[in-house]
Formats: structure tokens, C-alpha cells, sequence
């Protein structure tokens, strides 16, 4: 990969990593209502995830999405169906871990699985096997340079929106501040999926 291939690749994965979407939100969120710690969990489990997802769509998985428009929309309406529920659980939490009493429970297992569902995910990889990894005699080692870039940067942005959270969470517990913060991460996600829906079709 030559330089300017690689300062292309940099600036879209600053963008796309450090932008909000399901995964910073609910790293927020998570830090927010039952700490650091707790997040941690799901923190690592988006570039896991998203590392799995890469390599499925380096090695042709992701072209059954592109050529299987009912695959697509599938994964779409499964990713906002999820979204919509954990939406739903978290604008109800008004007391911190209350949210687990609810069932908002998004631990390691449930981010990994999340990628596969979030269609913002799904594009962003086919982007990058597009347009550095797929039809180049070099196709592996572009893998193997891409990968880790990939999975350094979805672990920096999660972590660096749980962390904000993490440092909300003794100010979120005065008053009603934790509800209207909860219902304010809950809207970003209803935001999210209706990005996720209008841009599926």
C-alpha cells in the first residue's frame, strides 16, 4: 500500500470511527449507567466484530449482500428491530444500573453479533475491501495491513466515548440528569436507525 493509499485509508477510518453511530452510542451509554468496567466489555467486542466482519467481506461474504438485495434488508431491519429495543430500555433508566433490571444487557457476545446486523458496518467494510483490498495481487497483505489498523481504531473510538461517559456518570446521578441523558442516547439511536433504514433503500 503506498502512502497516499494509506493517508486516503486514515482519513475514512477517523471519520467513520469517531463519528456517532450504535457502537459510540451504547459505549457511552454503558460507561454512563454501570461504568467503565462494565463497558469494557462491549468496547472490545466492536473491533472484534468488525474484524470478523472485514475478513467475511474480504473473502467474498459481503457480496452475497450486494447481490441478495432480501439478504440486505434482512440485516437492515434485523439491526433496527435491535437498536429499537435497546432504545426502548434505555430511556427508561432513570437511576444508574437501573438499566439492567430492564435487560439492557450488551455484553461481548451481543457487540460482536451487533456488527453483523449494522449496516453502517456492513458498507464501511465493503468500502474499504472495494477500494484497497479486493482485485490487487497483493490481497493478503493489504488484509494483514488493514486489519489492525481497523481494529486500533474501532477500540479507540469505543473506548474514548465510553470513557466520556464514564466521567458523566457522578454528575448524571443529581436530580434527573441519568434520565435525560438516557433518553437523549436513546434518541441518537432511533436516529441511527432511521439513517440505517432510509439509506438501506
Amino acid at each position: 500500500m503506498n502512502p497516499d493509499e494509506l493517508v486516503a485509508l486514515l482519513i475514512l477510518v477517523t471519520a467513520t470511527s469517531f463519528t456517532p453511530g450504535p457502537n459510540t452510542t451504547l459505549s457511552t451509554a454503558l460507561a454512563a449507567n454501570f461504568g467503565l468496567r462494565r463497558a469494557l466489555r462491549f468496547v472490545f467486542a466492536v473491533p472484534v466484530g468488525w474484524g470478523m466482519l472485514l475478513l467475511a467481506c474480504a473473502w467474498g461474504v459481503g457480496a452475497l449482500l450486494l447481490a441478495f438485495p432480501l439478504l440486505r434488508g434482512a440485516i437492515v431491519i434485523g439491526g433496527a428491530a435491535y437498536l429499537l429495543w435497546l432504545a426502548a430500555r434505555l430511556a427508561r433508566s432513570a437511576q444508574l444500573g437501573q438499566a439492567r433490571s430492564e435487560q439492557l444487557q450488551v455484553g461481548f457476545v451481543q457487540g460482536v453479533a451487533l456488527q453483523f446486523v449494522n449496516i453502517k458496518a456492513w458498507m464501511l467494510a465493503l468500502a474499504i475491501v472495494a477500494g484497497w483490498i479486493a482485485g490487487r495481487p497483493d490481497a493478503a497483505a493489504r488484509t494483514a495491513q488493514v486489519l489492525p489498523l481497523m481494529l486500533v481504531f474501532g477500540l479507540a473510538s469505543n473506548l474514548t466515548y465510553a470513557a466520556v461517559g464514564s466521567l458523566l456518570r457522578h454528575w448524571l446521578t443529581q436530580g434527573q440528569r441519568l434520565l435525560v441523558f438516557n433518553r437523549c442516547m436513546a434518541a441518537a439511536l432511533l436516529a441511527t436507525t432511521a439513517w440505517m433504514l432510509r439509506g438501506a433503500w
